[in-house]
């Protein structure tokens, strides 16, 4: 074979590869999925809130808190910076008010994705964790909420080389949590575009403590939400391009082990976990692949799924909410109390809707 045949040869079998590449994205992304609306009643969008609403966990009282304007390359935003939000459930009017920030905290590159609560059983005081995104950068910012003057107390930022790419977090003591790094490389590319083609199993969980830093779970495509069964035994993380939820035991030594994985068969983000029944409530994106390449005139859709007796020899995976992106575009998170469906988004609107 000549030097210019085998040059041909060589461009059509990398072209058939990266055909393929292509098509398996496509599926994992669900490019294909047609959205139907399945809509719960009494639905409401929530004010001041139109650049996305990434987290969303609720204190025992109903009071949830909200992380709000993630800046992100690719996806619409808003020019001021991030922010956290409460709103109480209980109150009919669901008026959500930002909370003050502390003057010493640099606002101006603050970028809030996933949150988690943690209060301290020796004072009942709630410390709150926000994983900080200030792109190309990230870090974990740790706060005290003082209800009383609806406001933050910014006690330090967290940063360690083992969390290279945090998206989601779970807090398990004062200055301690589980953290999900959703991605391998650090260059936006590559992260973005070099990942997603290669579809390899990169993503894994680091736990952190002051005395100790380390990879306790790996081997997952993109992971991604993450949270804690009420007794405090298992973690549950939703593997993005998998399609699945994984249960994860505790160790003693804060190590995890795989239990069993649990299929969504769609895109699952954030998990928050009813602290009563135990059920897991998973925003989904049903058609990612219009998240990824985003287009205003086609919007990609939400999607809210409720997983019941995970731990059981047969959990049961119901979709509560689906809408086409005409009402709500990116769902990544949704929560509930008192009868009432909180769903927020990446860079849309919030919902509150009633449950049937």
């Amino acid at each position: 074979m000549g030097k210019l045949g085998f040059i041909s040869l060589l461009v059509a079998v990398l072209a058939v590869l990266f055909g393929e590449r292509v098509y398996n994205l496509r599926k994992r992304l669900l490019a294909t999925r047609e959205l139907v609306k399945n809509h719960l009643p009494n639905c409401v969008l929530l004010k001041d809130l139109e650049h996305g609403t990434e987290d969303i966990t609720i204190l025992g009282d109903g009071l949830a808190f909200i992380s709000a304007g993630l800046r992100f390359p690719g996806y619409p935003s808003s020019d001021e910076p991030g922010k956290i939000f409460v709103l109480d459930l209980k109150d009919s009017r669901m008026e959500p008010k930002e909370l003050r920030m502390p003057r010493n905290f640099d606002l101006e590159t603050f970028s809030p994705l996933g949150i988690s609560l943690y209060t301290d059983p020796n004072d009942d005081a709630v410390y709150l964790f926000v994983v900080n995104r200030p792109h190309p950068k990230c870090q974990i910012e740790v706060f005290r909420f003082v209800e009383e003057e609806l406001s933050l107390v910014h006690l330090k930022t967290i940063k360690h080389e083992l969390l290279y790419s945090i998206n989601n977090i779970i807090a398990v003591g004062v200055d301690s949590f589980y953290a999900t790094n959703d991605h391998y490389f650090e260059n936006y590319f590559l992260k973005t575009y070099v990942e997603m083609l290669l579809c390899q199993p990169w993503g894994n969980v680091v736990y952190y403590s002051p005395t100790e830093v380390k990879e306790v779970s790996q081997g997952y495509y993109m992971a991604n939400g993450i949270n804690i069964s009420p007794d405090k035994r298992h973690i549950y993380l939703s593997d993005v391009f998998d399609h699945n939820v994984h249960v994860l035991e505790r160790k003693e030594d804060n190590a995890l082990t795989r239990v069993k994985t649990v299929a969504v068969g769609s895109l699952v983000d954030n998990i928050e976990v009813d602290p009563e029944t135990g059920d897991l409530w998973v925003g989904c994106h049903p058609n990612a692949w219009k998240l990824f390449f985003f287009d205003p005139n086609d919007p990609a859709g939400s999607e809210v799924i409720r997983i019941q007796n995970i731990l059981s020899d047969k959990p049961q995976v119901t979709q509560v909410y689906e809408d086409d992106g005409h009402v709500l575009i990116g769902s990544s998170v949704a929560t509930t109390y008192g009868g009432k469906l909180l769903i927020g988004t990446v860079f849309h609107k919030a919902l509150v809707c009633d449950l049937k």
